[in-house]
């Protein structure tokens, strides 16, 4: 599809980061845009920066892993709007969980899927059908991850394990669009290809009591700063993209309504590669080597 002046993209986790990257994005091509964040301070802080710069925005504080709460986000937007074209169901969260799985505290497992996970099913079920209904052309854009989407970091494995089903599930609403012969696409991202600087190393900021740990966190938790910082003391070479990149290979995916929106990257490819090779050759999975804990 093409993006338009007058069209409207709906952000989730749109207060920083990559949704506020892409809402700017939208905002620049003339579209109108909806930012859906928890945060309300910083949610408040993004809009009026959009506003100042010209674009028309609608803020609404939203917990995605409330259902009620995503389709109250669709109502409210389509009664002010009357459409939508761009749906990016980007909101995600680390779960904070630390040592090995079976020792993981449940809530780490319940708060990661519920955002995660069913903030992304929410966003579809609470959009999608109102989409198809408009008959306007129209995407929606999954944001998985490289961890769990590819292959899982062990160290990190609630977050991989709720990835990976952000993929199948958007492949399984492609197939679904398709059968439907819908003016809608769907596409996967894979923000990157390097690391990013982003508020989800700090997602415990946001957690809901109802999902609050059952049992103290033995260790603190580790800031982005910290993580580089440990990782150039160790000799390690850390690299960032810019969230602004992201935000343009999104919206050139769009246009090229290309389903993986997955950036060049030796390390991806190597990645993909060898779990490949270990599911055909019916292999021990030899590509987690380098991530098993001691």
């Amino acid at each position: 599809m093409e993006l338009r002046a007058g069209q409207v993209a709906v952000v989730t986790g749109a207060a920083s980061g990559i949704g506020l990257a892409m809402a700017r994005r939208f905002a620049a091509e003339g579209l109108k845009v909806v930012l859906a964040d928890v945060e309300e301070g910083a949610l408040e802080k993004a809009a009026a920066g959009l506003r100042e710069d010209g674009a028309v925005v609608h803020a609404r504080v939203v917990d995605v892993g409330e259902r009620e709460e995503v389709v109250a986000l669709a109502e409210e937007t389509y009664e002010r709007f009357g459409a939508v074209h761009v749906l990016c169901n980007n909101a995600g969260v680390g779960s904070g969980a630390e040592g090995r799985m079976w020792e993981h505290d449940p809530n780490d497992w319940k708060w990661a899927f519920a955002v995660n996970v069913w903030g992304v099913f929410h966003g579809v079920q609470a959009f999608v059908p109102r989409m198809l209904a408009g008959g306007e052309p129209g995407h929606v854009v999954n944001t998985s991850s490289g961890d769990g989407g590819i292959a899982p970091l062990p160290t990190a494995s609630v977050y991989a394990v709720t990835k990976a089903a952000v993929v199948t599930m958007t492949e399984s609403l492609y197939a679904h669009l398709r059968a439907e012969h819908a003016r809608v696409g769907a596409s996967v991202l894979f923000p990157g290809p390097h690391m990013l600087r982003t508020g989800l190393w700090e997602s415990h900021r946001n957690r809901p009591d109802r999902y609050a740990k059952q049992k103290p966190r033995q260790t603190p938790y580790r800031s982005l700063d910290q993580w580089e910082a440990a990782m150039k003391e160790a000799g390690k070479d850390v690299r960032f993209t810019p969230v602004e990149e992201v935000a343009d290979f999104v919206a050139d995916g769009i246009r090229a309504d290309r389903f993986w929106l997955l950036p060049d990257s030796e390390h991806s490819d190597a990645q993909i590669r060898a779990r490949s090779r270990s599911m055909l050759d019916r292999a021990d999975p030899a590509y987690l080597e380098n991530f098993i804990l001691d």
